[in-house]
């Protein structure tokens, strides 16, 4: 079936001429119209660009020509990339009085010059400022693993998109675990890569020194087929590396092998809840592991992580804090003035930090490859909760769960979450994390374990809507 194919079997498929890449498009679009009503993914549908784009595709194979690794391959991106002729909301009130994007943001041209054919925009937290999507403007995202959950944020909607369907694989952004919550909370694949890796020229930025673009997918195959394609210099972003193109989809059969890896200690075994504990324990398990290491002072970090960010995007919005403050969701202005208040000495003692305990915990992979932690410390909470329990103590809901992502975004390290769904009825991910540049190390491990049966993604079962 299309639904549950891959991204890397629907291109397959579409290259041979099993299925054109218009039959792919028009089921997915109505899946979004059978099911994006139950779960809020998307704030818009780009269903004329979709057909126009699977035409395309078609007509190009018609003429014998080079359809791209990913021809004909449905996906949503994050509502903060720019898509030409759709006005980039970047979850925001605010945003919506913006003209339309006149151009694609650099990822989605590397996809569309793949073959992939985009379906829409997906729902957020406003300004990417939250873990959970519950959206004030346009509505939280629900888990499709449980309707009365979140989906996690600040990707919820890219994340949800690919749980419930919709789509095999989606963009979305991680400054402080946006990527790798919503990846836990929706029992699917999700990678950040590192810093700077991925080029986010049309990406409306959280916190420019923090901010990662990244992919999620159902599979590993199909994570790492869009990590290839996105890869590459591109002088529109500062920070986006000239380093050579690393073909991670080569060595995903190459298993874990001589790789020395490690469960993260300390910090990573405190605070959560037994399931947390127990992924982790699994993922372990199934590798062989038994080393442990600490993170020196990831708390810390955890802390500095807060003071950059809300500072960086206290100053980004600052005119229209100032302007129209009422047009904000009230838990996102109080962050955001919060930071417009944070003392410049906070900011730049929470560099200096930045730097030693990047120092420190590099020198952790000289002595190992891989690294395990949780990814959240619990399965996704309930919608409109504000506290939840974590390990016997009650915390506020949506700064909580992203306890075990925080301290790791700090310095960059590119992560594969996989999902773990046997330790109880909703699923909950491990973080598979690498020294800088080795995503293709992360990805392989997370290839080895879904090759096991210990790591897996599926699409639950569903009623389908009849409202259109």
């Amino acid at each position: 079936m299309i639904e549950t194919a891959t991204a890397t079997e629907i291109a397959a498929q579409v290259r041979r001429g099993d299925v054109s890449a218009a039959e792919v498009a028009r089921a997915a679009l109505d899946r979004i119209v059978a099911r994006n009503e139950q779960f809020n993914c998307l704030t818009e549908v780009t269903a004329d660009r979709a057909l126009a784009e699977a035409a395309a595709v078609d007509a190009l194979r018609a003429r014998g020509g080079d359809l791209g690794p990913l021809a004909g391959v449905p996906y949503v991106v994050k509502n903060l990339f720019d898509v030409r002729g759709l006005t980039t909301l970047a979850g925001s009130r605010i945003n919506a009085d913006n003209p339309p994007a006149a151009s694609d943001a650099t990822a989605v041209t590397r996809l569309h010059d793949a073959g992939a054919v985009l379906l829409g925009a997906a729902n957020m937290d406003e300004y990417a400022y939250g873990f959970t999507t519950e959206n004030s403007h346009y509505g939280p995202t629900r888990n499709p693993h449980g309707r009365e959950r979140v989906a996690g944020g600040s990707s919820g909607g890219s994340a949800a998109a690919v749980a419930a369907g919709l789509t095999p694989v989606s963009l979305g952004t991680d400054t402080n675990g946006s990527i790798r919550v919503p990846a836990s909370f929706c029992g699917i694949f999700g990678l950040k890569p590192t810093y700077g890796r991925l080029s986010r020229a049309g990406v409306f930025l959280f916190a420019a020194s923090l901010d990662h673009i990244g992919p999620f997918a159902r599979s590993v195959g199909d994570l790492a087929a869009l990590y290839d394609v996105l890869q590459g210099p591109d002088p529109s972003d500062p920070v986006c590396t000239p380093r050579p193109v690393e073909r991670a989809t080569a060595s995903l059969d190459e298993g874990v092998g001589d790789l020395r890896l490690a469960v993260a200690g300390g910090y990573f075994t405190k605070g959560g809840e037994p399931e947390a504990a127990a992924a982790v324990g699994q993922i372990a398990k199934a590798l062989g592991v038994s080393k442990q290491v600490e993170l020196p002072e990831s708390a810390r970090a955890r802390a500095g992580a807060f003071v950059m960010t809300t500072t960086e995007s206290g100053n980004l919005h600052l005119a229209n804090l100032r302007k129209r403050p009422g047009d904000f969701d009230p838990l996102i202005r109080d962050r955001l003035l919060a930071g417009a208040m944070t003392p410049s000495n906070w900011y730049l003692q929470a560099q200096r930090f930045r730097r030693w305990y990047r120092d420190r915990v590099l020198a952790l992979f000289r002595e190992v490859d891989i690294i395990l932690a949780p990814a959240t410390p619990c399965v996704a909470p309930e919608i409109g909760r504000e506290t939840i329990t974590l390990d016997g103590v009650e915390v506020p809901k949506r700064p909580s769960v992203g306890i075990y992502t925080q301290p790791l975004s700090f310095i960059g390290l590119p992560i594969v979450v996989v999902p773990v769904a046997t330790v109880g009825p909703l699923p909950i991910g491990v973080q598979v994390i690498a020294a800088p540049w080795r995503e293709a190390d992360a990805l392989r491990v997370a290839a080895a374990l879904e090759a096991s049966g210990v790591a897996s993604a599926s699409v639950p079962e569903f009623e389908e809507s009849s409202h259109v």
